[in-house]
């Protein structure tokens, strides 16, 4: 799949714009801000919302915390709890999006952890595995666990997508029963 269409100058594919669009309308129709703490993606999520034009009054921040030590400074992510399961874990994930919600001004936030490859996998922790999770304030923190294919690319623009959709979800979820 293509996630960039380079004949428009570095431009989202399609589906990534189009995923965006739908995201930042369900924000901007349900007045919610919008925070991401990306690791493995470093900052691909924010940069593929920020891309669509109008998307300030929705995006409220971005954190790229690909060191555990950005984790624990910027987010809160506990030292003990990153050196206990590891960066790449839902606990941390679900600590990250808590995290970004907490150092924000955003009721709604995505976080990403993951090993994208080609390098750093192991027997329990394998290239292309990712854990994705989103908080809302008032709301449970959402965790999906996702084991993608493919390079690099196509690892972090994979989460990129799931990341969006996952989003997207929850506010659906949420609206659902308001």
């Amino acid at each position: 799949m293509e996630y960039l269409d380079t004949d428009k100058n570095m431009n989202l594919s399609p589906s990534l714009s189009a995923h965006a669009e739908q995201l930042l309308s369900a924000c901007r129709d349900n007045k919610i801000k919008i925070a991401t703490a990306e690791s493995c993606t470093g900052g691909l999520i924010a940069g593929c919302l920020t891309a669509v034009a109008g998307s300030s009054d929705v995006v409220e921040r971005g954190f790229v915390t690909y060191s555990n030590e950005a984790k624990s400074e910027m987010l809160g992510v506990p030292a003990e709890l990153i050196l206990r399961v590891g960066a790449v874990s839902e606990e941390v994930s679900r600590a990250m999006a808590e995290g970004a919600l907490e150092h924000s001004h955003a009721q709604l936030s995505l976080a990403v952890t993951g090993v994208a490859g080609p390098g750093g996998g192991t027997a329990e922790k394998p290239v292309g595995l990712v854990h994705i999770s989103c908080a809302r304030i008032g709301g449970a923190t959402r965790h999906e666990r996702h084991i993608y294919t493919g390079d690099r690319d196509a690892v972090r623009m994979a989460t990129v997508e799931t990341a969006l959709d996952m989003a997207l979800d929850a506010i659906r979820a949420e609206t659902a029963f308001a």
